[in-house]
């Protein structure tokens, strides 16, 4: 992961990922590339999402954001971490910190976050795409 990685950016994409398997039951994204002035996510899916699809999913990410959810981190041992998260905290660790939004989500990472949710803005989809089973979400905030 980037050092100078967006920490506005950052925080929509667990936001996005989060409501995206709470809406349509997928995966996190297995890609992602977040810059400042546009960030991308990549899922595993079966088909293009309709355009009353991308707004109601644009909508629930924007509710997150407003409800100014804390943005908080604990330190959990590796072995536990892969438990609870189904291998997603890094091998070899022998601690791994948690990113928790709120009672949103909560996922290992080591970027950077915000403090606060009210911080990162409002939310836009900006496109979407779909080819050979990958769904790509591209996004900004204002």
């Amino acid at each position: 992961m980037k050092a100078n990685i967006n920490p506005k950016m950052h925080t929509a994409e667990h936001i996005l990922n989060q409501t995206m398997i709470r809406t349509f039951k997928t995966k996190r994204c297995f890609s992602a590339h977040i810059e400042k002035k546009k960030s991308k996510c990549d899922y595993r899916f079966d088909r293009f999402l309709t355009a009353e699809e991308i707004l109601e999913l644009e909508k629930r990410v924007n509710e997150v954001i407003k409800n100014n959810l804390p943005v908080t981190f604990i330190m959990m041992p590796a072995m536990e971490a892969r438990k609870l998260f189904n291998s997603r905290a890094p091998a070899g660790e022998a601690d791994v910190k948690i990113v928790r939004i709120g009672d949103y989500d909560a996922v290992p990472c080591i970027g950077a976050h915000v403090a606060s949710t009210k911080e990162v803005g409002g939310f836009k989809i900006i496109s979407s795409d779909f080819n050979q089973g990958v769904l790509r979400i591209r996004y900004k905030l204002n």
